[in-house]
């Protein structure tokens, strides 16, 4: 008796990842700006956006973080994501007793995730945050596939065991980073200054 199976094509993982349909983005900003200090790179979040939607549909990318109103800097920052495909949810930091400052989204993330179901294919959850496991097998269900990114050194492994696909961001941080800024130029267009499109 013939094997049906020996004849089936091998689809190279490139293959199966060309359909993941529709994606949604949910990133775990404190979470992503740690892992690049540990990296010891500086996000590129245009070229991370291009990196994470992999020429699939992208429904909607939600960047997750904790806000200081008093920082124009960081103020600043979050315009410029809002003007650049993301969709920014920002909760006030809170002090703690050691006077460290924090805000967890954990819930917010999981009640995205949670509330699209439907409308996406995909999830790219960029977060090594165990407590997000729950979450991530609970969407699986509803037939959600599911990659994580981010630094195994700070990924919890029950949040890689419930997701389909792992990715480690030491292995993209190429494609993600900003790149130096030795050959950059500043030429003024008409009288007007450019500036780097992040420029914080």
């Amino acid at each position: 008796m013939l094997n049906n199976f020996s004849t089936d094509p091998v689809f190279t993982p490139e293959q199966v990842l060309e359909n993941r349909g529709r994606v949604a983005i949910f990133i775990d900003g404190s979470n992503l700006f740690y892992a690049a200090l540990q990296l010891g790179i500086e996000i590129d979040y245009t070229k991370l956006l291009v990196r994470l939607t992999a020429g699939s549909r992208l429904l909607r990318s939600f960047f997750y973080t904790g806000v200081d109103r008093t920082n124009e800097k960081q103020q600043g920052f979050l315009l410029w994501m809002r003007r650049n495909g993301y969709r920014v949810i920002a909760k006030d930091l809170v002090q703690l007793p050691d006077g460290s400052k924090k805000a967890n989204l954990d819930v917010e993330i999981a009640v995205d995730m949670m509330a699209l179901v439907g409308s996406y294919d995909t999830a790219v959850l960029v977060s090594g945050d165990g407590d997000l496991a729950y979450a991530v097998d609970a969407v699986s269900y509803r037939g959600v596939r599911v990659e994580v990114v981010s630094l195994r050194s700070m990924t919890s492994d029950s949040l890689i065991n419930v997701a389909d696909r792992y990715i480690d961001l030491d292995h993209i941080k190429e494609t993600i980073q900003k790149t130096p800024r030795q050959n950059y130029t500043y030429r003024p267009l008409s009288g007007i200054g450019l500036m780097d499109e992040q420029e914080e």
